[in-house]
């Protein structure tokens, strides 16, 4: 069996692609640096994480693939799904290695599943831009605490920046302890260093704006004025409103 060891980043696994077909050999496993090594191992090479080298292999796709379709990859990369880099590797070997596109050959269980699953991502990024509540913080610091399946975060980001241009927000992924803060002008990467900030999806009461309680109040009386209780229906509320996604919303509070 031939392994290739990379630092688990997707420009790491563009430089795989890369190192395979200048070494004219296809790994049939791919390992973190510190991933156990399986038994039966024939060959084993290290690949270093090379801009250059995984920015040549992205032109190459780009040159052989539509923009949907390296959509797709980046967010077939992005479910965190197990063996999804070895999927990915896979279907940029075939492309390249095909003269016609692949893209639309079902018929292929790689094209499938990389379709399947980034309609799945896809269908979470939509999920959060829908479900994102934001509490106005003391220092007027607007904050949303998010842990969806998938790491969909960095594909939301560009709508919000255009959606809420005029206020500073943050953006936080809890299950994976990182997000974004904008500041008006750009979007920035942070990591904060406790998540007990916002437990059960809330804010700390000392951390909020005076006016945030009231407001939160008034959602929830909105939200409650405008059911229907003789059409509530609970099974396809549920269907439509993951039951997943309660904590973080306020009038489910």
């Amino acid at each position: 069996m031939i392994i290739f060891r990379y630092d688990k980043t997707y420009e790491g696994l563009l430089t795989a692609v890369f190192e395979a077909y200048n070494r004219k050999c296809f790994p049939e496993k791919l390992l973190g640096m510190d991933d156990i090594e399986p038994l039966f191992v024939t060959d084993m090479f290290v690949v270093i994480t090379d801009s250059e080298k995984s920015g040549r292999v992205w032109k190459g796709l780009e040159k052989k693939m539509d923009a949907n379709s390296l959509n797709m990859l980046t967010y077939v990369w992005l479910s965190e799904l197990p063996q999804s880099d070895e999927l990915i590797f896979r279907y940029v070997t075939k492309t390249f290695d095909t003269e016609h596109f692949i893209g639309m050959n079902f018929a292929d269980d790689d094209v499938l599943q990389v379709r399947n699953i980034a309609q799945k991502v896809n269908r979470e990024k939509h999920r959060m831009i829908e479900f994102v509540r934001f509490q106005k913080t003391a220092d007027d610091v607007f904050f949303a605490p998010i842990s969806p399946d998938y790491n969909c975060l960095p594909l939301t980001i560009s709508h919000f920046k255009d959606r809420f241009a005029d206020q500073k927000w943050i953006i936080y992924d809890v299950k994976r302890n990182y997000g974004y803060y904008y500041d008006m002008k750009t979007v920035t990467e942070m990591t904060l260093n406790s998540t007990e900030l916002f437990p059960d999806g809330k804010l700390d009461e000392g951390l909020m704006a005076e006016d945030e309680k009231l407001f939160q109040k008034m959602w929830k009386v909105y939200f409650k004025s405008m059911a229907i209780k003789e059409r509530i229906n609970p099974k396809l509320h549920k269907q439509h409103l993951p039951k997943r996604y309660w904590k973080y919303l306020t009038e489910k509070q």
